[in-house]
């Protein structure tokens, strides 16, 4: 479980250092520059996903409360729009005149479907993590950057798009679940 709870600390520090941290980071890319510093917040990242995954295949699933019997079908039903709140981050979309933060949204409503499907110890851990995670780096974006400014409009026939991958992706999610966490996604 310390691995695992390491593998979150280091996440947490480093995505949160642009919003937190701001000085530090501009003292680390003035000494080494911005590649550089790009190259260590990747290697931060990639170490905090290698600590996350050993951390979690070592930890025993020891249970701390009872899912309720839909938190599996839950699960399956709030990945879809956490999925869709991630990739509609990336390209233009109407959903962020809505959603100042739709990537952190996407990882907070997909932690909160986690955690209805999963009341093990480890659970808590990395989803009750990315999903506070998801929070606080929110907030402190909001308190870096100020006001939002909402973006313009973009035709509606743009926000197919992230509709269209969400869906890609989340086919290819419930097929590689088993693979990657051990569980059938689906709820039996």
């Amino acid at each position: 479980m310390l691995v695992l709870i390491l593998g979150m600390l280091i996440w947490t520090g480093v995505h949160l250092m642009p919003s937190v941290a701001q000085p530090l980071r501009a003292s680390v890319i003035e000494r080494l520059g911005e590649q550089k510093y790009q190259g260590l917040f990747a290697l931060g990242i990639l170490t905090s996903l290698a600590f996350i995954i050993f951390g979690w295949r070592s930890t025993p699933p020891d249970p701390v409360y009872s899912v309720p019997a839909w938190g599996r079908l839950a699960a399956v039903v709030l990945v879809y729009p956490a999925l869709v709140l991630f990739v509609a981050s990336g390209m233009p979309s109407n959903i962020k005149r809505f959603l100042r933060h739709p990537q952190l949204a996407g990882v907070f409503v997909w932690s909160i479907g986690h955690l209805f499907a999963n009341g093990e110890s480890r659970s808590l851990v990395l989803f009750g993590g990315m999903g506070a995670w998801a929070i606080v780096a929110m907030l402190t974006i909001n308190r870096r950057d100020g006001e939002w400014v909402k973006p313009e409009p973009t035709p509606v026939s743009a926000d197919l798009k992230p509709l269209l991958i969400a869906a890609i992706a989340y086919g290819v999610l419930l097929f590689a679940h088993p693979f990657l966490s051990g569980v059938s996604a689906m709820p039996s």
